[in-house]
């Protein structure tokens, strides 16, 4: 355990992007709550809004943590070397924003120019934020959780499936699936912390502090909520039982880049304990049967087509083998 922390310390610390050619010029566009500290307060320092770093940082409420970290924007003079495009990268941004907030007409920039760097706003809908998997890196660690987490939960959406997908209409299928969770569950919002999509993007939809609701022991409330007090749940839109969708390898690269992100985050090793498939409980009850499902009521989600199947052994050889080697790219 104290190996993987150490090896996470560094990764938050690699995350704050570095040039040599700025070494005697790098501001932080970083900053950690303090106690104390509000949005607006914040966003007065910054000479910014608090929407605005909102829909920077994808924060889901005006409430902040000590330990957290915000991107905000940043004020930069321009070095020997520098180009728009590096200082995009540097720092988070893009050109189209930098010479936007600079009112620049062109990508010449001198030396000695003094330059405001916004960072890139995430694409948001009232609570659900829509990230690449890039993004999501940047955001998962840079935020504070309270609750204990122990295991992420795979399922699929099996309906709505790829058909239901049209390359845009993520944030309306979000809010299709919550109108199914809050009418017809009655459950208080969408179930799930996290979805995936088939063009690689990833939402985060319920709060990450708040358990999932609904996932697994559907007529045993008590079992159920007992499950997910320390879990994660991720729908993965699609129906991946063999012979239906054939997954997208950039929703592929997505499931295991987030399955190994939140490994790090919450300092686990993938396991049948760490990363649960919803076949592998019986749904009235809530008792884990893994392998052992005959005679009990069990769906095949996350599909028996899921990186090889839907079993343990499918699991053990064909999915946690990438998520360890994903997290040990990232580290």
């Amino acid at each position: 355990m104290k190996k993987t922390l150490g090896l996470l310390f560094c990764l938050i610390g690699m995350l704050i992007p570095v040039n040599a050619s700025h070494a005697q010029n790098n501001p932080r566009n970083l900053y950690d709550i303090k106690p104390g500290d509000t949005l607006w307060e914040i966003a007065r320092t910054y000479r910014t809004t608090v929407d605005e770093l909102k829909r920077i940082n994808g924060l889901q409420t005006d409430l902040l943590q000590v330990g957290q970290r915000l991107r905000v924007p940043i004020m930069y003079e321009v070095v020997s070397g520098d180009t728009l495009w590096e200082l995009a990268q540097s720092f988070t941004s893009s050109v189209p924003a930098i010479k936007a907030s600079n009112g620049l007409s062109s990508d010449v920039i001198r030396v000695g120019q003094h330059l405001r760097i916004p960072p890139r706003k995430l694409s948001m809908d009232g609570k659900f934020v829509l990230m690449t998997r890039d993004e999501f890196k940047d955001w998962i660690f840079n935020q504070k959780f309270n609750r204990v987490v122990r295991k992420i939960q795979q399922h699929h959406t099996f309906q709505p499936s790829y058909k239901e997908f049209n390359g845009s209409n993520h944030f309306a299928m979000l809010q299709g699936m919550e109108e199914f969770h809050v009418s017809g569950m009655k459950w208080s919002m969408i179930s799930q912390q996290l979805t995936t999509f088939p063009d690689g993007k990833v939402a985060v939809g319920r709060p990450f502090d708040m358990p999932p609701e609904g996932s697994f022991g559907l007529l045993n409330p008590a079992a159920m909520h007992k499950i997910e007090a320390d879990a994660i749940a991720i729908e993965n839109v699609g129906d991946f039982d063999a012979g239906h969708n054939q997954m997208t390898a950039e929703q592929r690269e997505t499931i295991v880049t987030v399955a190994a992100l939140l490994m790090l985050k919450y300092g686990l090793a993938p396991s049948v304990d760490s990363i649960t498939y919803h076949h592998w409980w019986d749904i009235n009850s809530g008792e884990r049967v893994l392998d052992n499902g005959a005679g009990h009521a069990i769906k095949t989600c996350p599909g028996t087509g899921f990186f090889g199947g839907n079993s343990t052994v499918d699991a053990k050889n064909n999915f946690y083998p990438l998520v360890r080697q994903k997290m040990n790219a990232i580290l």
